[in-house]
């Protein structure tokens, strides 16, 4: 069985808990067992157990973020000892890129990333879709692995020396569930400032691939007005005849209304198309839309990342006007 460890930041715990229900599958079907520093107990040294079980490990996921590599001890102690074994050939290391940061030009650089094209998970849809990914790879690694194993033979294993750097260790598996996460509690400023992060995302996605839409395609125009600090209206034109448009503004919730409106006409408050409204699983915040089960084959319920919500207001913007040119 191969064994699996993560280094990480603790600021980072809530996506490697939800990394780590993904991983659920190869757990049951006895492909791999998992190891975090969370499941050292009272009366065991820190860094010994972490020294232990990273010596011992098969494969070993680094999750990078801001927050990791600022860490002296995530970067300078975990990532240097793993990238060491990576190299010698001892371990695998994955490297998984959990949220935007300058990682390109790090040591670990040159490793092959575990999403596609080293997609943060943050960046994703939804969160699931990125985490898929994460265990495809996990399962390619463990794949490998196995084909190189040489042909076991029956045999009496002689008693190994021991090593005395872990002499003493406390190595026995202490049984626990790794699901001990409680609910996050979300403010108000929290919620306020997701929603206005989450519109302000919405924009600026929408202006960018507009200008990367004309830069594309000669005789195309298009018109980005910003309205107003809560509302925007764009439209996209073919020899000048317009061929789509759409308004997008945050909502009001007391009058019946999501967080953020979409509407194909303009910004036209009694008349809309979507509406997305903030909402949290527990542990992350997010968006979830109200035709989002129609347009994108998906649940209504699913937790959409700002990402998310932006590529599903534009499918709905630029899959009409596809629609039309297409008549």
């Amino acid at each position: 069985m191969t064994t699996l460890v993560f280094s990480y930041s603790h600021a980072d715990e809530a996506l490697r808990n939800e990394l780590e229900k993904h991983l659920s599958p190869l757990k049951r079907t006895g492909k791999i067992t998992t190891w975090h520093d969370r499941r050292i107990v009272p009366g065991q040294e820190f860094e010994r157990q972490i020294d232990h079980y990273f010596s011992q490990a098969d494969i070993i996921l680094i999750l990078i973020s801001s927050d990791f590599i600022a860490s002296d001890y995530c970067y300078q102690v975990e990532m240097k000892n793993a990238l060491e074994r990576h190299n010698r050939g001892e371990a695998v290391v994955i490297p998984v890129i959990l949220r935007d940061c300058a990682w390109h030009q790090l040591e670990f650089g040159s490793i092959m990333a575990a999403t596609i094209d080293g997609k943060p998970i943050t960046k994703f849809a939804t969160h699931d879709e990125g985490y898929v990914q994460v265990v495809e790879a996990v399962s390619r690694a463990i794949a490998r692995m196995e084909a190189k194993k040489p042909q076991q033979t029956i045999h009496i294993p002689s008693p190994a020396p021991a090593n005395p750097i872990f002499q003493g260790v406390d190595s026995v598996f202490t049984p626990r569930s790794s699901n001990l996460t409680l609910p996050k509690k979300f403010t108000d400023l929290d919620k306020d400032r997701a929603r206005r992060e989450g519109f302000e995302y919405v924009a600026r996605y929408f202006e960018n691939s507009l200008d990367e839409l004309k830069k594309r395609h000669p005789g195309l125009d298009i018109d980005f007005n910003r309205l107003d600090t809560d509302s925007f209206t764009c439209a996209v034109y073919i020899n000048g005849s317009k061929v789509g448009q759409c308004g997008i503004w945050r909502g009001n919730q007391h009058h019946g209304m999501g967080d953020i409106c979409y509407s194909q006409d303009n910004v036209v408050r009694n008349s809309i198309n979507e509406t997305l409204s903030l909402a949290d699983n527990g542990q992350t915040l997010g968006f979830r839309a109200l035709m989002g089960g129609f347009s994108r084959g998906t649940s209504r319920d699913e937790l959409l990342t700002n990402e998310g919500m932006s590529e599903h207001l534009w499918e709905m913007f630029f899959g009409l006007i596809k629609q039309r040119m297409s008549r």
